[in-house]
């Protein structure tokens, strides 16, 4: 692969749709690598099948031992309703071990959800995502107002990369809208969480996850005993205000 320039990529593909972009990313890359775990990562998976072949498409997930019996259901259905092959990401059990035996099981509604995201979220994914080259994303600037406004459909990842070993984001979706996102899943019988259909939005672990109200956000579902700012577990942390290039 010749040098990937992220901000030539946004000119030449800003206005194109999530399909293009996958087409003008497989094309640089020669393969896509997904991160997979909500509605949109499906929708993700569902054009990326369309754009190249099935042994280029690369989908992962992260199993952080706490997710809800519907997500592990909906992970096993996505893998045979399209015929792929799902990689399931876990965590260090001595490093959840650790963590669990010095402050317990739900230290997280007490200490903050970073440390125990760290662990059971962004380790696994620094170990996947390492040597990797990109990886594509479901984000979409109105997911969270306060991190993702300003997302780019392309981006040099400085949380996981290095100098040494740069690696690209890829967002496809950052320009739709929940709706267009669910437009989709309907006009082409895409799978989707059942949880969705009882109030859930934005779904992560079952402790940390619950239903939005009428007129909530849907990132408000999620770590609602914290500051509604800066919404984001580690896997997409240079999109905070504070986050600097590593």
């Amino acid at each position: 692969m010749a040098s990937f320039d992220p901000n030539r990529f946004v000119l030449e593909h800003d206005q194109a749709t999530p399909k293009e972009i996958l087409r003008a990313a497989y094309q640089a890359f020669g393969e896509l690598t997904l991160s997979f775990s909500g509605a949109e990562d499906v929708v993700l998976i569902d054009l990326a099948l369309k754009v190249a072949p099935k042994e280029a498409v690369h989908v992962f997930a992260l199993d952080t031992g706490r997710l809800h019996p519907e997500t592990y259901a909906f992970i096993e259905r996505v893998r045979e309703h399209y015929g792929i092959a799902i990689d399931v990401r876990f965590p260090d059990p001595e490093a959840v071990q650790a963590l669990v035996g010095e402050k317990g099981l739900f230290s997280f509604y007490r200490d903050g959800h970073q440390e125990c995201c760290g662990i059971r979220k962004v380790a696994p994914l620094r170990a996947r995502l390492a040597g990797l080259p990109m990886w594509v994303t479901g984000q979409r600037r109105d997911q969270s107002p306060g991190t993702r406004s300003s997302l780019q459909i392309a981006e040099h990842d400085h949380g996981f990369g290095s100098e040494a070993s740069p690696l690209y984001k890829i967002n496809p979706l950052t320009h739709w809208s929940s709706e267009e996102v669910w437009t989709y899943i309907r006009m082409f019988d895409v799978p989707y969480n059942p949880l969705h259909e009882r109030g859930f939005v934005s779904i992560g672990c079952e402790p940390c996850t619950r239903p939005t109200l009428p007129g909530q956000h849907e990132r408000e579902g999620r770590w609602w005993w914290e500051e509604q700012g800066g919404k984001e577990c580690g896997l997409h942390a240079t999109n905070l205000p504070s986050s600097a290039p590593r």
